[in-house]
């Protein structure tokens, strides 16, 4: 997730070097837009490399999607800029994009359902909080990262080379994270399913499966939209905001975001714990309300005297809202696919809420405060997002999936139940 979100980081000087226009505004919107397209590959991403990994096995789905991202990170950290070969800058980087899409259309899936069927009863929200937990590991190293660039290159030097340092530090990790899937053993319950005859042979299978499940998979889309929009506007989108809408210094706005980061790790186990302990249904009912409720008075107060301080506490206040919403949203998630299909399912409609309210959060906060004017704009957004989900949730509970009750009084009996009618 490291490689997928640094470009986020960075937008303001690669669309300088890729997308240079007559206007800023129109510069930084061509650079945001091509961050969102990454996400349009997501759900062609989810079902063809979900449906491998519903074929072939976690492991080594996991496996594939760590080479294509490697690519795709690559492609863009070496691209010469536009006034080097023209026209052939921006359209190399968009394909490196769609790359990157294309594996994380399925990598949160395919974590996710791997941390769900190994974990130990009574534990799967907690377990399940650290897919999400360990991209809050690339949200903190890139702010810091960030911070530390800033503060030994100019801007002009950030603006020749300097942004290309992070994406080619994430390729370095590439091999190490590498060995550690290749570690990786097949989950019991993978195995179990690949015994029987249910299990997806082929891509129409799969589409099949999605097709008469398409009630859940909605249901997903709307659940996922509160996470998606909340975490790219406290994480990717904060220095383009700080810097575009509250004129903060860089290395404030990177603190800011590494904070954000720290506070994320601290809030998603507790989440998952707690779901573990009082269900799901609490948390996904409570958090939409509360933002709903706050969202937008506490950005008008941010915006009305912009400062370090009062960036940061708006930030960590909505990193409460992903922390624990995403803590019994994920698990609940998986509780609910078919089992046949659970990594293409669950990816496909975390994906295509991603594609359509996450990815381009950026883009359209950032077309929101100058179309209104309103540099509090942004929280309208957010709280749309919190409408969807909480519609999403109220719409789960008239829902009986076919794998059992959605129900929270026994969430770790719903996965095996799916798996023993599979």
């Amino acid at each position: 997730m490291y490689d997928f979100i640094v470009y986020g980081y960075y937008a303001v000087y690669i669309a300088r070097t890729f997308f240079p226009a007559g206007s800023e505004f129109a510069s930084l919107m061509l650079s945001l837009m091509t961050f969102g397209v990454g996400y349009l590959m997501r759900p062609v991403g989810a079902i063809i490399l979900g449906a491998y990994i519903d074929r072939e096995g976690r492991r080594k789905g996991l496996i594939v999607t760590l080479g294509l991202m490697a690519i795709g990170t690559l492609t863009i950290a070496v691209t010469p800029g536009y006034a080097a070969i023209g026209l052939a800058a921006p359209v190399i980087v968009v394909a490196g994009r769609l790359l990157q899409g294309l594996s994380a259309g399925v990598e949160l899936g395919g974590v996710s359902v791997y941390l769900a069927e190994i974990a130990t009863p009574g534990k799967r929200g907690f377990y399940c909080s650290w897919q999400s937990g360990s991209q809050q590991i690339a949200v903190v190293f890139t702010a810091l990262l960030g911070l530390v660039l800033t503060g030994i290159m100019t801007a002009g030097q950030m603006s020749a080379w300097g942004w290309r340092v992070p994406l080619l530090i994430g390729c370095l990790i590439i091999p190490t994270i590498l060995w550690l899937r290749r570690s990786l053993e097949e989950t019991a319950a993978f195995v179990e399913l690949h015994r029987t005859l249910h299990r997806p042979r082929k891509s129409a299978d799969v589409f099949r499966s999605l097709a008469e499940s398409w009630r859940l998979v909605a249901i997903g889309v709307m659940l996922v939209v509160m996470t998606t929009t909340t975490f790219y506007l406290i994480t990717a989108y904060t220095p383009t905001f700080g810097k575009q809408a509250l004129h903060l210094a860089a290395p404030q706005l990177f603190l800011v975001t590494m904070c954000v980061g720290l506070s994320n790790l601290v809030w998603l186990p507790i989440g998952g714990i707690v779901s573990d302990r009082s269900g799901r249904r609490p948390l996904l009912h409570l958090i939409p309300l509360l933002t709903l409720a706050t969202a937008y008075p506490a950005m008008a107060w941010l915006v009305s005297a912009p400062s370090f301080g009062r960036l940061l506490i708006v930030e960590l206040w909505f990193s409460f809202f992903f922390g624990m919403y995403n803590g019994a949203m994920i698990p609940f998630l998986t509780e609910i696919m078919p089992a046949c299909v659970r990594t293409a399912a669950f990816s496909f409609a975390y994906s295509l809420a991603t594609a359509v309210f996450g990815g381009f959060t950026p883009a359209i906060c950032t077309y929101l405060i100058q179309r209104t004017g309103n540099k509090a704009s942004p929280a309208v957004w957010l709280m749309f997002a919190a409408a969807v989900s909480l519609a999403g949730v109220l719409w789960s509970a008239r829902r009986t999936p076919e794998i059992g009750p959605v129900g929270d009084e026994k969430p770790d009996a719903i996965i095996s139940t799916s798996f023993t009618r599979a």
